[in-house]
């Protein structure tokens, strides 16, 4: 699976972004998929995963009630609407793929994308 991320942008606090990520491959619809992001000089974090079939979803405290991951198998992508952006979400958003269950560990994804950059003016 090949991983493509778009979406990412400059906007000013509160305002909205929606991520995409667009995935090559027979069997996108198998993998569960996750948004991950990296601020300068901070580590790797989690940030929301979906199940393959879209039916469960996880979120990071950080961004729960502000972000909303979804996908479309027949599209193969994955979105991440973003909302009332704060100044703490500016970072490189990272799709990911898995199957793994433990969703907001990294290593549990064996797809990346190359990652688009949000930044939050405030």
């Amino acid at each position: 699976v090949q991983l493509q991320a778009s979406g990412g942008g400059l906007v000013q606090a509160g305002g909205s972004l929606r991520l995409s990520c667009a995935a090559s491959g027979r069997t996108f619809s198998s993998y569960a998929m996750g948004w991950f992001r990296q601020a300068p000089g901070k580590e790797r974090e989690f940030v929301a995963a979906i199940s393959w079939n879209g039916y469960s979803t996880y979120y990071a405290d950080s961004v729960k009630g502000r972000f909303t991951i979804s996908r479309d198998n027949a599209k193969k992508k994955v979105y991440l609407e973003m909302n009332s952006l704060k100044p703490e979400d500016t970072a490189v958003y990272y799709c990911a793929a898995g199957f793994g269950s433990r969703w907001s560990d990294e290593y549990e994804y064996a797809y990346w994308g190359q990652g688009t950059k949000v930044t939050v003016s405030s």
